[in-house]
Parts: C-alpha cells; structure tokens; sequence
C-alpha cells in the first residue's frame, strides 16, 4: 500500500505485461495508474494524484475526499433494536457502540 496526501493506492504486479498497476482505493472516483518498477510505480501513483487534483481545481470540482468518517448501515430491524438497546444500557451512543463493535473486530483481525 502506498498514501500520498490522505489517498492510498494498492499496487498489484501483472507477471504476464510484466508490469505494476494500481488503484486509488479510497475514493469513489477511478484513479489507477501503473509502471514497470518500484520507483515507476510511486512516481505513477503521486502523479495521478497530483493530475486527479489538478482536473478536479480547473474544472471547477470538488475532489473526492478520501473517508468523510461517515457511511450508512443498513441492519434488520431485530439487530438495530438491539444494538440500541445494549448502547443504550451502556450509556453510549449507537454511533460509539457501532465504532466500538467495528474497533474490535479489526484489532481481531489485526493479531492473526
């Protein structure tokens, strides 16, 4: 993985081109890029970035921030009773209660 100002590119190596390519994978708009090196590959990445950002300022568009830190949930109508229920016995949001939930299983999965 590679971040360069807050978007972060995952690069994958094509044995058959014999070469790298990427994706921008926190943002909704397609940005890839691609080199035949390690240091083709990161200067590829910084520059479709910078390219990105350039378009977005002369065409007068809002970039798409990476992450805003929301994110709807869909739940059945059992399960959202219920974490509202438990958050609210805990004397936390269901918003704080959802965080703390996902926080958890990512540490999980983090130590395996």
């Amino acid at each position: 993985m590679m971040e360069y100002k807050g978007y972060i590119g995952i690069v994958a190596y094509d044995d058959q081109a014999r070469i790298f390519h990427g994706d921008v994978i926190n943002t909704r708009d397609v940005i890839t890029f691609q080199g035949k090196s390690v240091r083709e590959i990161e200067k590829a990445f910084k520059e479709s970035i910078d390219d990105y950002l350039s378009w977005c300022a002369k065409d007068g568009v809002a970039p798409e921030k990476p992450y805003s830190g929301k994110f709807n949930l869909r739940l059945s109508p059992d399960l959202h009773r219920e974490v509202a229920v438990t958050a609210k016995k805990l004397n936390i949001s269901i918003n704080s209660f959802v965080e703390r939930a996902l926080i958890d299983e990512i540490n999980t999965h983090r130590a395996t």
